[in-house]
């Protein structure tokens, strides 16, 4: 391990860095080492290396665990600003430490980084080498509340978990730390003794007096206006609490305090730091600015005649989820702006993968057509008196239009004659035309994370390296930001050659194929799932690519040339509970699982690489990387089966939900009350009672495990597990993993009646109390899942009969009642509306028109009733009988001011059709009583259709008579009040 130091600190040290010591206090990773949280602020350039122990109590595993330790080694680079070619200097360091990034498989993935105690983050990704993560890399955005200009690059590797892979040992204490000395023989007392003390021993009254005490110190440097000592104690401060948390002494509120006042305080310090440099002048200079992108190159003339487009916007490894939406935008966009100018071209088509957009525009013609355009000026009869001499207003426009006033034509503009000018414009030559739009596409831009570089006027979700810009065999000249287009691009960067001329637009995805570059999604879909299903054949198996079709996706969007590889496990392993093991391969390590026939898991997976390795060493590193994880698996299940449930549950008190909502444990307590006060509204045996009763006590009681903590996605699973291992009995343990269903679209729906009213409670809960605080959706932004607690709601209702005496009003305002804050009637009327809107889009997916769902809408509460009056509306429109009772109502409806009260006296009716209408009206009141059914309300209006007929026919509604007009309005009322009851009849006429 000491060579791999050595090598790193001699590698970077050529590479301009200050080779700089670790922090002399405990710190939980290099990054909040004074040489990269307070050097990152102001302008001044800095580069730097170093070792950094970093401390993280929560981590202590006694030394047993051979993956986690509360101490372990980073290695921390900050290149300020960033370079432009920092991830070829990182694989240059993995070159340098003996690996082979040829033979490995050596990928950029998704890693959106924050530490909110310390307000920073930054984008970029996990650097995995064979499925392990073995670096952080990361563009720094802010820190300490400021944002960073000019932007730092962050490379924090992981030892350990390099040197394992590398000496091939499946423990941290195997590792050879110098001729003859393990690892485990330097530090494997002081993980156990510290572990010890971290978990068991550490004095919770002498920490929190520490914290106060280093809290305190660090706002009396501040106020001394030293940066460096404030932000000593502010580390201390971090730690302290670190120690705490492990300890399991911080609850919410101490949580969500402490964390503002350190955040408080990293802010000020780094605002200080800043300012004292700036008072000592910037000793270190400023970074410099970014060149200025070289002229474009004169490419002369383009093609005469028609011409392929290629345009490639050259990207460091996009997030999976934009690759996809990020060719959708460039298609818009120049589909938009090109059919914006008059350049005539062919069909337009883009492609992309994690580091390219590819758009091919076929048959671009040379040069716009010459066209007429037309200026209008001032009217005639303003630009010429009455002699027929031109005006000041004449000769103004014929000036700024470079002609003399004889020289103004004239044209009819909405009725009214104009002086103008007509000019031949000569159309622009495809160059211009391009040079023009496709750097606005570039700098447009946008993605749903977006991250700054060392770029002026660029904003995307990863940095823009290069761009291909090519008209048949010609370059598009222009740039932008410090990139020039030209006709030269990237492959892999473990190619002999990593950069390609490309000779000409024709063929450029055939010469990228011919390079390992697959830029359509769709070819390396059918790569991914055919290698899947070949390999999973060959070990007596099958992948469910149905089950797994968005992990597919994620996969595609992830490689640029997909290679499927076996992998194998030890079967023990499947001893664990098969959704722990699925779990594990997809969330962390986007494998797909291998199973029988009947769907049992096997102990294989399937991997893809990308691009060309060595597969042998590739599946081997695979295979170890989910060995380790597996053995976290297993070490988490062993340590929550000795933990009882209720032990589980307390830990809740410490886990935040909201701040102004409390502590999960309170939004369990709020779940079990509400599930009771649902219950009241529902016929429930005494088995289902005692059920809920039961599990209510217990609900979110998982949150508190260890499995769950690592793996959030087994909420639910796992409080199944350990409820039927507890004993506490299947109808128990099912109605706790019940109440987190349905939790994706198309997932299952609760089986059990107690676990439907859990799951309600949930929902209910969570709807109430975040919009009670104004914390709602937005955009796509949606933290707290509402848009799928809001289905989850009426799915649930629409699946289960014996809950329609339930309504959405009922839930949201049984749950409001038991908040902590006020859920203002406006609050709770949104929240309404937010699940109904959810409700009616389900509706017109499932191919119903808008017109029939906006009529069962309001009675969207009840979505059972809603469903069955839609289909009922369904087979009555059209038919004669409906078509006349739509027509009656809607006389009714158009003619009835808003709010006409429902009643009127008999004994001001003065035509038999007044009597008739009432009459009819009075039965079909009596007859239907509280019955809302369509079908039955039209079966029992024929007499009253021909009431409303006769009425309008025979009587005039508005009479001159201000109490007989009102006493007509007021029937009328009383004929529409059970209609409105049953649809909303205006959304059908």
């Amino acid at each position: 391990m000491q060579d791999t130091l050595l090598a790193l600190n001699d590698y970077w040290a050529e590479q301009g860095c200050l080779v700089a010591q670790p922090m002399n206090s405990e710190v939980g990773a290099g990054t909040l080492n004074p040489a990269t949280f307070l050097r990152v602020q102001g302008p001044e350039p800095w580069r730097v290396a170093y070792p950094e122990p970093s401390v993280r109590p929560d981590d202590s595993r006694y030394g047993e665990n051979p993956n986690r330790l509360q101490t372990h080694t980073q290695y921390q680079v900050i290149l300020k600003p960033e370079p432009g070619n920092a991830q070829q200097l990182y694989l240059g360091s993995l070159r340098a430490i003996g690996i082979d990034i040829a033979a490995h498989d050596i990928r950029f993935v998704e890693d959106n980084w924050a530490s909110p105690a310390l307000g920073a983050w930054g984008l970029g990704w996990e650097v995995w080498l064979d499925g392990l993560e073995i670096t952080q890399f990361t563009y720094f955005q802010q820190a300490g509340g400021i944002t960073l200009d000019p932007v730092s690059v962050e490379i924090t590797y992981g030892l350990e978990r390099i040197l394992m892979a590398l000496q091939n040992v499946s423990h941290f204490k195997d590792i050879t730390y110098a001729p003859g000395v393990s690892y485990g023989e330097i530090f494997g007392q002081a993980e156990y003794e510290m572990s010890r003390y971290y978990l068991d021993d550490a004095d919770v009254t002498t920490q929190r007096a520490l914290f106060e005490t280093y809290a305190e110190e660090a706002r009396r440097m501040l106020d001394a206006r030293l940066p460096v000592p404030a932000y000593t104690y502010v580390l201390k401060c971090s730690h302290t609490f670190n120690v705490l948390d492990a300890r399991g002494a911080i609850s919410t509120t101490e949580r969500a305090r402490a964390f503002a006042r350190m955040r408080a305080l990293a802010h000020d310090v780094a605002g200080l730091w800043a300012a004292r440099r700036e008072e000592l002048g910037h000793p270190l200079g400023r970074a410099e600015a970014v060149p200025a992108a070289q002229p474009a190159a004169d490419a002369g003339q383009p093609p005469a005649g028609p011409a392929t487009l290629a345009f490639e916007i050259g990207v460091e490894e996009m997030p999976p989820a934009e690759v996809s939406r990020t060719a959708q935008a460039v298609r818009e966009a120049l589909t938009e702006k090109l059919g914006d100018t008059r350049l005539p071209h062919g069909a337009i088509s883009v492609v992309a993968s994690p580091r390219r957009v590819v758009a091919l525009v076929h048959e671009v013609a040379g040069q716009e057509a010459d066209h007429e355009r037309t200026v209008r000026g001032p009217r005639v009869a303003a630009a010429f008196d009455k002699d027929g001499n031109a005006t000041q207003a004449a000769l103004g426009f014929a000036r700024s239009q470079g002609i003399e006033a004889d020289e103004l034509a004239r044209a009819e503009f909405g009725g009214h004659e104009h002086v103008v000018v007509t000019r031949q414009v000569r159309g622009r030559t495809a160059f211009e035309v391009l040079a023009e739009i496709l750097p606005q596409i570039v700098t447009g831009l946008r993605a749903e994370k977006n991250m700054r570089w060392n770029a002026p006027g660029l904003v995307f979700t990863r940095p823009i390296r290069w761009i291909l810009a090519l008209l048949g065999d010609r370059v598009v000249p222009f740039s932008l930001a410090g990139l020039t287009a030209g006709r030269t691009t990237h492959v892999h960067r473990d190619a002999p050659s990593p950069t390609v001329e490309v000779p000409s637009a024709d063929g450029f995805l055939d010469l990228l194929t011919d390079h390992g570059i697959l830029a359509d999604a769709d070819v390396r879909r059918r790569l991914v799932e055919d290698g899947a299903v070949r390999l999973a054949a060959g070990a007596g198996g099958t992948v469910d690519l149905e089950e797994h079709r968005d992990l597919v996706s994620e996969i595609t969007d992830l490689v640029e040339r997909p290679v499927p590889l076996l992998g194998s496990f030890d079967p023990g392993y499947l001893q664990l509970p098969a959704q722990i093991l699925t779990t594990v391969m997809r969330k962390h390590q986007r494998y797909l699982p291998v199973q029988d026939s009947e769907g049992t898991l096997l102990p294989h997976f399937i991997a893809v690489a990308n691009g060309s390795c060595d597969e042998a060493v590739v599946r081997a590193g695979n295979e170890a990387v989910l060995r380790a994880r597996y053995e976290d698996a297993a070490f988490f299940w062993r340590a929550d089966l000795a933990t009882p449930l209720t032990e589980m549950r307390d830990k809740l008190t410490l886990l935040t939900f909201e701040e102004r909502l409390g502590s999960m444990a309170d939004r369990a307590g709020r779940i079990a009350a509400i599930a009771a006060r649902l219950a009241q509204a529902v016929e429930l045996g005494p088995d289902d009672r005692s059920t809920l009763d039961r599990a209510s006590r217990l609900a979110k009681f998982d949150l508190g495990s260890h499995m769950v903590t690592e793996l959030s996605g087994l909420a639910g699973v796992m409080a199944r597990e350990y409820a039927d291992r507890a004993g506490e009995g299947e109808a128990v343990a099912t109605a706790l993993f019940d109440m987190e269903l349905p939790r994706f679209a198309g997932d299952a729906l609760p089986a059990t009646r107690a676990g439907a009213l859990l799951a309600l409670a949930d929902r209910f809960d969570l709807l109430a109390g975040l919009f009670a605080i104004g914390s709602v959706p937005t955009g796509s932004s949606d933290p707290y899942g509402l848009r799928r607690s809001a289905l989850g709601v009426v799915n649930i209702l629409r699946s289960r009969p014996e809950l329609a005496s339930l309504t959405v009003e009922d839930g949201l305002r049984i749950a409001a009642e038991h908040q902590p804050v006020t859920c203002s009637t406006e609050a709770l009327a949104d929240a309404r509306q937010f699940v109904l809107r959810r409700f009616e889009q389900q509706l017109l997916e499932s191919g119903h028109s808008v017109a029939q769902v906006r009529a069962v809408l309001p009675r969207g509460g009840s979505p059972l009733h809603t469903e069955q009056t839609l289909a009922e509306l369904d087979s009555l429109l059209g038919t004669p009988p409906f078509t006349a009772l739509i027509a009656a109502l809607q006389r009714v409806r158009r003619i009835l001011p808003q709010d006409t009260e429902p009643t009127c006296d008999p004994a001001l009716f003065d035509s038999p059709a007044e009597h008739d209408l009432h009459a009819a009206v009075q039965k079909l009141r009596s007859t239907l009583g509280d019955d809302t059914s369509l079908l039955r309300f039209a079966r029992e209006t024929g007499e009253l259709v021909t009431a409303i007929n006769a009425f309008f026919d025979q009587v005039m509604v508005m009479a001159e008579d201000p109490a007989k007009r009102a006493n007509r309005l007021g029937l009328l009322a009383l004929v529409h009040s059970p209609a409105a009851r049953v649809l909303s009849w205006s959304e059908l006429g």
